[in-house]
């Protein structure tokens, strides 16, 4: 993030293995990639999150979500 004030909380637990969480304003979207298939990145004006996932993980989940949509408009 370019400013401390685009960061709203961040929290990190003392576990290597636990979760942490990170809020934040990246403001006005910029690009949106895979990097090597391993990694997403998401840039902003604001600055850039990345996150280690990978292309087959990330579409397994855009994949369920699509299926939930279709699923609510079938009755």
């Amino acid at each position: 993030m370019k400013s401390e004030k685009t960061v709203k909380r961040m929290s990190l637990s003392e576990n290597e293995n636990e979760h942490f969480f990170f809020e934040g304003y990246l403001g006005k979207l910029k690009d949106v990639s895979m990097v090597e298939d391993i990694m997403l990145q998401i840039d902003g004006v604001n600055g850039t999150l990345r996150m280690d996932i990978t292309k087959h993980e990330l579409q397994k989940i855009l994949d369920l979500k699509s299926d939930k949509k279709q699923g609510s408009g079938q009755q």
